[in-house]
């Protein structure tokens, strides 16, 4: 038995009911009747002149090279945009997708979280202005078809066949890493074919590129042209890394400062105790108001945050710098690691920034970060 809806095939989760066998596996997203022969979702075709579309900035020539490259690919093949922090990922895609739409066919950009669904749903619509764009995410489920659909991974549950090109933004990140009931609803719901976008391809990523059944483009540099800022690393006792982080604070007070740690409980405590001191917001995955909380930081000038792996992603604050503490926890991986440094220099106004790097041992993944992020550097000259 396979489930049509996310492709398991593990008998243990399979059950017959009153009304015939299901899948328990994505049960939490509606129960699918395997004796059921499902029907692609139907949708409202897609709008003359939706294709065109208008970038904020002309692409460089290297990104112009990718968009052009990836557009052509997509007609026979998965792409993998392997692309570093801030190298312009979403305006990457925009050919294909204006490609896509131009012959009248079904485009969709997934992202796993809600916050990033909704900025770049303003985003395409400014791009693709006789577009119906829309976003699906919490609170935004009353409207479900447009032109161009922008959703949280959790979403693709409802468009079972739809999509002729999907758009996966950093399926290595939770909540679609490591998820094979996210992955196959993801596959079920594209009938073309899918780009992956991300500076960290996976394991699963990778292996598909060596096997040939996935096409890598990669990008190593930065619209602006700059290296990405290396990471300084200090090392020392927790008592001598927190006065190290306070020296860190006062000394980038004139920017934005982003303080990532390895925990809820530690943003907790580091926000409560920085606030002895400074205005200090924190974010964590269990912060309610979370959109509120970003929305407030950006908007002053120099603000300070405390937060975890929450923002890790998709998140872009002019003229940040960034503070990684107790960067040595087993609780960050390279991935993450490269993520967090990746939120400094991304913009054209401040295409420079300081990453700090504090840890109790200089060693292991935090070098190893500090090396692959010298050596994109090294291939984008």
């Amino acid at each position: 038995m396979q489930c049509p809806r996310c492709l398991n095939t593990d008998d243990s989760y399979f059950y017959k009911g009153s009304r015939g066998w299901y899948c328990r596996k994505c049960i939490p997203f509606g129960r699918v009747m395997l004796e059921e022969e499902e029907e692609p979702v139907s949708l409202m075709p897609v709008s003359e002149q939706s294709g065109e579309y208008l970038l904020k900035y002309p692409l460089t020539p290297f990104q112009a090279d990718i968009s052009h490259r990836c557009a052509l690919l997509i007609r026979t093949s998965d792409v993998l945009l392997h692309c570093v922090c801030g190298a312009g990922k979403t305006e990457l895609v925009a050919e294909s997708i204006g490609m896509m739409l131009k012959e009248r066919r079904k485009v969709c950009f997934a992202i796993p979280r809600r916050q990033v669904v909704l900025e770049l749903r303003e985003r395409m619509a400014e791009y693709f202005p006789h577009a119906r764009v829309i976003a699906v995410c919490g609170g935004h489920t009353s409207v479900t078809d447009a032109d161009l659909i922008i959703c949280t991974t959790h979403q693709l549950y409802r468009y079972f066949r739809a999509f002729d090109l999907l758009i996966l933004d950093e399926p290595d990140a939770f909540p679609f890493k490591g998820s094979d009931v996210l992955h196959g609803i993801a596959s079920t719901a594209c009938r073309g074919h899918m780009v992956y976008l991300t500076a960290t391809p996976d394991e699963e990523l990778t292996r598909r590129v060596q096997e040939k059944t996935l096409t890598e483009l990669k990008l190593d540099k930065r619209p602006h042209g700059k290296p990405i800022p290396v990471p300084r690393i200090r090392g020392g006792p927790r008592v001598l890394l927190f006065v190290f982080l306070l020296v860190w604070i006062r000394s980038h007070a004139d920017h934005p400062r982003m303080i990532f740690v390895p925990s809820i409980k530690k943003a907790q405590w580091l926000g409560w105790v920085l606030n002895l001191f400074f205005r200090c917001y924190v974010c964590t995955g269990k912060t309610e108001n979370r959109d509120e909380v970003i929305e407030k930081f950006r908007n002053e000038k120099a603000g300070l945050i405390v937060a975890t792996t929450v923002l890790e992603r998709g998140v872009t604050v002019s003229g940040a710098d960034i503070c990684i503490y107790e960067a040595d926890s087993g609780i960050f991986d390279e991935a993450s690691l490269i993520q967090m440094a990746g939120r400094a220099g991304r913009t054209f106004e401040h295409p420079d920034g300081d990453v700090l790097f504090l840890c109790t041992e200089k060693k292991g993944l935090v070098l190893k970060c500090r090396q692959t992020i010298m050596e994109a550097n090294a291939c984008g000259v």
